[in-house]
């Protein structure tokens, strides 16, 4: 899972997958948006998901972690949680190649914002 390419793929493919999620969603918002969804940088589509009301839904929740995955990867940090900088594990990334956080963290961070993430939903 750490061999760059491997990763880059994946995280590709992921995006692919997105887009066109965000194809089917966004063809009824406006016949202009399909040519975004599908020729747009992903920063593009994630400035344009709000002016359309779709800031608050799981597809723009995952467009903005798999960025910061992109991101990370650029940068040589990828696979090291968000919080504590340490290695997230491997299960996790292979589950969610766009995982920000390590399981203890990750725990932390659900028992913290629990209230939040309720009132969310």
């Amino acid at each position: 899972m750490h061999n760059y390419l491997d990763i880059q793929q994946k995280l590709q493919l992921l995006e692919l997958k997105l887009r066109r999620e965000l194809l089917l969603i966004i063809k009824d918002v406006s016949p202009d948006s399909a040519e975004l969804a599908q020729t747009a940088t992903l920063e593009d589509i994630i400035d344009y998901m709000p002016k359309v009301k779709l800031a608050n839904t799981e597809l723009f929740t995952q467009l903005m972690k798999l960025d910061a995955a992109l991101c990370q990867l650029d940068l040589g940090l990828y696979g090291l949680c968000s919080d504590c900088e340490m290695d997230i594990e491997i299960s996790r990334l292979i589950e969610d190649p766009t995982e920000q956080r390590c399981a203890s963290c990750q725990r932390k961070y659900m028992r913290e914002h629990r209230l939040e993430l309720r009132l969310s939903h």
